[in-house]
């Protein structure tokens, strides 16, 4: 059985989590639900569980504070988020791959959630800490990515291009710096949809429109980044780049 405490202070909501988590994922034992982040700290150091699904928006402390009660060594749990975040903040989750559920919370995605965590198991404080920092944005002019031990945060328009490597994504930069980040391109494209000057022209590239120099028809078509860098382009692609080009200009 995995060991889960619910932490929100919505006395209804902790409920109907509670009755879905029953009737869905069997193997989840709910050892306490918990109206506040205090009571939720308390009930973790006691009851010592595997899971906590976590409300971000509670009154007196961010679900987001939560780990600053606790030491590195401590962290034995991971964490599901729940939230009533808008679109936008949607894309801070997944850029910082925390596992999210959306309010009001649906069976299958529930479901979903606890099959990741199942395979998954992770506990990564550093993931946590990236989420509160692209949650601060405004509007996404920079953007936080763990790297390793730290956090760093990148301009956007310091960045050419990003290509995917497997499950990491390679980050070029104007100053010819590359930084890799645990991330997929997948990832990166959800946190910058939206935003025209990033293009996803290949399966295994995005592009910053602002420094596409040419697009060449040969060699089966690519596209020259500040007049050097060669990254392909899809066919398909093709039709969507122009049109976007047009736009940016604008």
């Amino acid at each position: 059985m995995i060991k889960a405490i619910i932490i929100d202070d919505e006395a209804r909501a902790r409920s109907l989590l509670r009755k879905m988590l029953t009737e869905y994922c069997a193997d989840i034992e709910v050892a306490a639900d918990c109206e506040d982040l205090p009571n939720g700290v308390k009930a973790i150091r006691k009851l010592k569980p595997d899971l906590v699904f976590l409300d971000i928006e509670m009154p007196g402390h961010s679900g987001l504070e939560l780990l600053d009660f606790f030491d590195e060594n401590e962290i034995n749990f991971s964490i599901i988020f729940i939230t009533a975040y808008n679109n936008y903040a949607i894309k801070a989750f997944k850029l910082s791959a925390v596992d999210y559920l959306l309010k009001p919370v649906e069976p299958n995605d529930l479901e979903n959630a606890v099959e990741r965590f199942r395979r998954k198991n992770t506990k990564d404080k550093n993931s946590i800490a990236t989420l509160k920092e692209n949650l601060k944005e405004d509007g996404l002019d920079k953007i936080a990515v763990p790297d390793s031990n730290s956090i760093k945060f990148l301009q956007l328009d310091d960045i050419l291009y990003f290509k995917a490597d497997n499950t990491y994504t390679e980050i070029f930069f104007a100053d010819n710096n590359k930084l890799v980040i645990s991330r997929t391109l997948k990832n990166m494209e959800d946190t910058l949809s939206g935003t025209p000057q990033f293009f996803r022209c290949h399966k295994s590239y995005i592009v910053n429109m602002k420094y596409l120099t040419d697009y060449v028809k040969s060699d089966g078509g690519y596209l020259v980044i500040k007049g050097k860098h060669q990254v392909p382009v899809s066919p398909d692609k093709v039709q969507d780049l122009l049109s976007q080009a047009a736009f940016v200009k604008r």
